[in-house]
């Protein structure tokens, strides 16, 4: 029995271990998971995900449970919102890679719930506080006792930057062959400047081959900031993770002139409006896009035109059929998936990862998160 008080992790200890390879592994991890397996012939369909995990795991699968989060409404005001997103990963791995250190490589589960409040009057007070907070529970998967409290809101825009990186892995470059990802050259487009944008810039550069980075933003100073810290980062990393030469950084003025030339977009905003339409992509298409958005309809930046010509992959198909009502393409699959049966895109193909973000993936990253600070502190 547990006797011991959970543990509180603030942002400043989680910043402390956050690492690509760490998060890109728990992510591609809980993309996996999801995927339901298909049953043979003669055996009964399965219900919900992870409603049979004695014969998810008899088979050797990872698996998930995730209920769609819930939402409650504080003071009978809209604006103050309380989500809840559990949910439990069964039988996957964490290898040396990507835990900080734990190389044992043997099968765990996962059981944890993400609580996030979303104050948008946060920001009028005096001083200003944060609108949204974020905070991740774990569970000892065995007992369901409380083991420990993290700061949540770095790993949720880490995991959601994470899953872009992961579908262009495997969604774009796998496509081209089996280690693309590290010979093959890129043009990045990023659309929107904000956290998630500016993240996916320094992300796509720190993990690919970035030979030109575009980017554009509706008030352009954030992209001229975002350009010349990239520069400034990038010069003075003695690592040299950014391959044989510095990506070229420029700031366009429209969304049409930041994609022209982009091998992969990744678009984060709020807009309404689409901001790029297919007239805008090159005419050999063989592009990836990474949408992001979060505005009113998850697919209102990206038009019409260009869902229709496309191959939409998705995190999840359940949250999918409840998140994207009206989205104008079907939809080709889940991310995780194309992983397990490497059924990759055509070259030319245009594709699209639909973003949502999903509980599991926050279960993993602060799995291995906490993984990385217990080795610390050996």
């Amino acid at each position: 029995m547990n006797t011991l008080a959970p543990v509180f992790y603030n942002a400043e200890s989680v910043r402390r271990v956050l690492n690509w390879p760490m998060v890109n592994e728990a992510v591609e991890a809980a993309l996996k998971a999801v995927v339901k397996p298909k049953a043979p012939v003669g055996d009964e369909p399965m219900d919900a995900i992870g409603s049979e995990p004695q014969s998810n795991e008899s088979r050797g699968r990872s698996y998930v449970s995730q209920p769609a989060r819930n939402v409650t409404v504080a003071s009978n005001d809209p604006s103050k919102l309380l989500l809840t997103m559990p949910a439990f990963v069964g039988n996957y791995q964490l290898t040396g890679n990507g835990a900080g250190g734990d190389a044992s490589n043997v099968a765990r589960s996962t059981l944890a719930c993400k609580v996030v409040t979303s104050f948008r009057s946060n920001r009028l007070l005096q001083p200003p506080l944060p609108s949204i907070n974020a905070n991740i529970l774990l569970f000892n998967a065995h007992t369901g006792e409380l083991e420990a409290l993290m700061a949540g809101t770095d790993i949720t825009t880490w995991r959601t930057v994470s899953a872009s990186l992961v579908a262009t892995k495997y969604l774009y470059f796998r496509r081209f062959g089996p280690r693309a990802e590290q010979q093959l050259g890129i043009n990045v487009a990023v659309v929107g400047c904000g956290a998630q944008g500016q993240l996916h810039a320094a992300a796509m550069c720190a993990n690919f081959r970035v030979d030109k980075l575009t980017l554009y933003n509706r008030t352009q100073i954030r992209a001229v900031q975002l350009a010349n810290e990239l520069r400034q980062r990038m010069a003075h990393d003695s690592d040299s993770c950014y391959g044989p030469k510095l990506p070229d950084i420029q700031v366009c003025g429209s969304a049409g002139e930041a994609v022209a030339e982009a091998d992969v977009i990744c678009i984060a905003t709020y807009a309404k409006e689409p901001l790029i339409r297919a007239s805008d992509l090159r005419e050999k298409r063989s592009v990836h896009i990474n949408a992001v958005g979060a505005g009113e309809v998850h697919f209102g930046e990206v038009s019409d035109d260009i869902y229709q010509e496309s191959l939409v992959y998705v995190d999840c198909m359940e949250n999918a059929r409840h998140e994207l009502v009206g989205l104008p393409a079907p939809i080709a699959g889940e991310v995780g998936d194309v992983i397990i049966n490497g059924n990759y895109p055509d070259e030319q193909a245009l594709t699209i990862f639909q973003s949502m973000g999903m509980a599991s993936e926050d279960a993993c990253v602060a799995e291995a998160v906490q993984t990385a600070l217990l080795s610390c502190d050996k």
